[in-house]
């Protein structure tokens, strides 16, 4: 390598052939003379990559041209944030022709650039240095070849430990080395040309140091602690103890052996140790917790085998011997006797011992105790004081002297857990122990029998009935002479008990849906007192009976049937409960409408009311009676409006506000009042058709409210229209309109006058057609009157659509707009028909013809008659 750079980290360039191979050693940059702590190292050239010793190598086979290729490192330092860059320039060599004459012949040499790893002994005693390999390139006899190293060992940690001489490539060491913390080193070594060339990829060269037996194997816990139960059978797994050794592993150095070396108590050996695993089993039958409670194992590891020459180490294992019920309890008295005052209760009276060599506090020696004989009444109980392991008997139930004297009682015991036979034993029969217990007699106060009475009243009893008696006997006499009943305050008050009888009454009417008495229950103490002032309790329960109080009686009674004559859903209801409710019976008591209407069962509560066949129209009340279960009658009468409706609600008529003047009418009464209206405004159109066809003339044909507007396409001033048969409407404003009023209706009759506009005439339901015509300034009078025929095709096809819609609407709305009433506005009156049925606005909608001024003006004068 020749450097041509002045400076460091400026430029290197490095003289190479022109034909470069993948993975071909260019060369080496001093990379720490540049930057010494470099964390990146890279190349800007993908051709080329560097490693951490500066050796740069070609990533594929590359070619160099003419000219010079050149390429980057960059060095970072990311901690300091310091960047340095070498530029690179690869050279192609010059071509040299002188060569040593021993090149002239051609020889093939073994290559000994790759030798075998070396293996340097651990612990090596030397001397050193110690020689441990030699590395050498073939180049050697065509170049002057120099060798170097680097790597763990050399310069790096363990620095120092190995060095390479430059000149014959010989390997040396320096020190021992410990294979335990060094099993192995990889050096890189370089064979390089005087001026840098390395003909030679760099050498991965790896020492692997041979093991030596220098580590004893070590247990892994200072003390092993295993349990076993006692009276296990040989076989039976223990534990297992583990060893280890830091030795080369899979060598003799770590093969190891297990053995015990000692037993305390030094008895019958009890166990066995596998040498090569180290699993601990039992190895006598007769292992006995109460005899040996456990044992301590003295154990020897050793290596190489267990040859006597190999390391080793011993270690401890305690085994505990858990234990088993193999013993049982037994009492240590075989007979007791105590003494308790009669009818006392909860009271402890005697205290028994057992004895149970098992290990205390374990299930094997937890003692339970059993009542086995004379408890038939349940008066004694005996628990385990969990302290002591003693059963303690006590009186539950108070004892009576005048009854017995005297009770005998025999109690078992046993452990909680199950007994278990210890080999080459004899099963034992479960100890006993008896108890005479002596009964004291006291004085005691009068006693209820039974203490707790149940007494059932029905609901509503009359006040003052006996419900039954409750008496207390004196224990010493056995009867009930002198004893007072009472009882005390501040309980429910519904009964009452005879001082000297104790005969029970009540004293207020039973009621389960009153206050307190919904409950249906209560409890009352009664006390009962003899001469001596002793006292006894009792307690009364008193339940109120269900009764049959309420008539049951049926929740809606107001009806609407359609004409599909759906069936009506009766439902009752009864306050009593069972069995005074359901099911119900229903009855229908008029005969002449049982004779129409029928009643058909749904459940125990429901029924279905329908007729029987064809009935009228109208409302019905049917009278209709529920029996319940208890056969109380209840009288119901049932509204039923038989309406001729599709839906109940065309039934439901709501009286209306009377200032809006809505009304309400039924659809062939709104038809009858058209036609009636219709045959009288006939009558009055006839009459006045005939009291002024006098006075004016007919100036129009028949066809006169068809030709009211001529299509015209032409565009020039035209000619003047004289046809009579163009029929300009007028105004109501006009002033030369009159109107006749006969009864209540009114119609119009329209003259000529002065205006010009063509307007329809709303009122009364129909449209009275004018013409209007002006000539010369002089005013002429013309009317346009209509045969029968005329209007009966004009208006009977309207007023049947319009009847058609009312029989259709199912809320009559058409018939609260059709039919209207209307005050006579006097002659000439302003205001149109405000009716919906108004023909102009929605069949020939006139109204536009007013928006047309000025223009339409001149139309209509073209049109009048001159």
């Amino acid at each position: 390598v020749l450097s041509l750079c002045c400076e460091a980290c400026k430029k290197v360039i490095f003289h190479v052939p022109s034909e470069l191979e993948a993975d071909t050693l260019v060369g080496r940059v001093d990379l720490k003379e540049c930057l010494q702590s470099a964390e990146s190292i890279s190349s800007s050239d993908g051709n080329f990559k560097i490693l951490e010793d500066g050796s740069v190598y070609t990533t594929s086979a590359i070619s160099l041209s003419a000219e010079k290729k050149t390429f980057t490192i960059l060095l970072k330092d990311i901690q300091e944030h310091v960047q340095k860059k070498i530029h690179v320039s690869l050279v192609e060599e010059e071509k040299r022709k002188t060569r040593h004459a021993r090149d002239t012949v051609l020889k093939r040499t073994k290559r000994r650039w790759g030798p075998i790893p070396s293996v340097m002994m651990e612990n090596a005693l030397g001397p050193f240095p110690l020689q441990i390999q030699q590395v050498q390139s073939d180049t050697a006899q065509n170049y002057t070849i120099y060798y170097s190293a680097s790597g763990p060992g050399i310069d790096q940690d363990p620095k120092g430990l190995f060095y390479i001489e430059r000149e014959t490539g010989n390997i040396f060491a320096t020190r021992a080395v410990d294979r335990e913390q060094y099993p192995s080193f990889q050096i890189i070594c370089f064979a390089t040309t005087p001026d840098g060339y390395s003909p030679e990829v760099p050498l991965v060269h790896t020492i692997r140091i041979e093991d030596d037996n220098d580590n004893a194997p070590y247990f892994t816990q200072d003390r092993f602690e295993f349990c076993v139960p006692e009276n296990s059978k040989p076989g039976v797994l223990v534990g297992k103890v583990t060893a280890e050794d830091r030795d080369e592993p899979d060598t003799l150095h770590t093969k190891l052996k297990y053995r015990i070396v000692s037993q305390n108590p030094p008895v019958t050996p009890a166990f066995s140790l596998h040498g090569d695993t180290g699993v601990i089993s039992v190895l006598s039958p007769q292992l006995d917790r109460e005899l040996v409670s456990s044992y301590t194992l003295l154990i020897e590891v050793r290596d190489m085998s267990g040859q006597p020459f190999g390391l080793c180490t011993t270690g401890t294992a305690v085994i505990k011997i858990e234990d088993t019920n193999d013993n049982a309890p037994s009492f240590k008295q075989l007979q007791y006797e105590t003494r308790v005052e009669e009818n006392r209760v909860n009271v402890e009276i005697l205290r028994i011992s057992v004895v149970d060599l098992d290990e205390p506090g374990s299930p094997g020696s937890g003692a339970v105790y059993e009542i086995i004989r004379g408890n038939d009444d349940q008066s004694f109980e005996i628990t385990t004081d969990k302290n002591t392991n003693e059963g303690i008997l006590c009186v539950v139930k108070g004892l009576d002297y005048e009854s017995s004297k005297q009770r005998v009682i025999v109690i078992a015991v046993k452990n909680e857990a199950p007994y278990m036979l210890a080999p080459h034993s004899q099963q034992l029969s479960q100890s006993t122990s008896s108890v005479t217990v002596h009964v004291l007699d006291v004085d005691e106060g009068p006693v209820f029998k039974p203490c707790h009475l149940r007494l059932d009243v029905k609901e509503c009893e009359e006040i003052g009935t006996s419900i039954g008696r409750y008496l207390a006997e004196d224990p010493e006499t056995g009867n009930s002479e002198g004893i007072c009943y009472r009882i005390p305050p501040g309980q429910c008050n519904w009964i009452s008990i005879d001082e000297k009888s104790g005969e029970v009454r009540t004293i207020k009417v039973l009621d389960r849906d009153v206050g307190e008495m919904r409950r249906g229950q209560c409890n009352i103490t009664v006390l009962a007192i003899d001469r001596n002032g002793k006292t006894g309790t009792g307690t009364i329960q008193v339940v109120i009976q269900p009764g049959n109080k309420n008539y049951p009686r049926i929740t809606k009674t107001d009806y609407i049937m359609c004409r599909d004559r759906k069936p009506i859903c009766l439902t009752a209801e009864d306050g009593d409960e069972s069995p005074y409710s359901t099911p119900f019976v229903y009855r229908i008591t008029d005969h002449s409408l049982a004779s129409s209407w029928k009643i058909t069962r749904h459940n125990d509560n429901s029924v279905y009311l329908s007729p029987k066949g064809d009935i009228l129209f109208g409302t019905y009340t049917i009278p209709i009676s529920v029996m319940d279960n208890g056969g109380k009658v209840g009288e119901n009468h049932i509204r039923v409006n038989f309406c001729d409706c599709v839906t109940p609600t065309e039934c439901n008529t709501t009286p209306r506000d009377n200032t809006r003047g809505n009304v309400t009418l039924g659809v062939w009464a709104i038809l009858a009042m058209i036609l009636g209206s219709l045959l009288l405004l006939l009558i009055l159109i006839t009459i006045c058709g005939c009291c002024g066809s006098g006075v004016m003339h007919r100036h129009v044909t028949d066809d006169c409210a068809n030709h009211n507007l001529i299509i015209s396409n032409t565009e020039a001033p035209g000619e003047e229209v004289m046809d009579h048969n163009i029929i300009p409407l007028q105004s109501t404003s006009d002033q030369g309109g009159y109107g006749i009023k006969t009864g209540d209706q009114q119609t119009f009759e329209m003259v000529k006058g002065r205006g010009h506009t063509l307007e329809s005439v709303k009122g009364g339901g129909h449209q009275t057609l004018g013409s209007v015509k002006e000539g010369g300034g002089q005013p002429m009078m013309d009317t346009c009157r209509y045969s029968y025929s005329e209007w009966h095709n004009f208006t009977h096809p309207r007023l049947g659509e319009k009847v058609h819609l009312c029989r259709q609407d199912e809320e009559q709305k058409h018939s609260e707009d059709y039919l209207l009433s209307y005050n006579y506005e006097g002659k000439g009156s302003l205001a149109g028909s405000v009716g919906c049925c108004s023909d102009q606005h929605e069949e020939e909608a006139l109204d536009f013809l007013d928006q047309l001024e000025p223009k339409f003006r001149t139309l209509a004068e073209t049109c009048i008659k001159r």
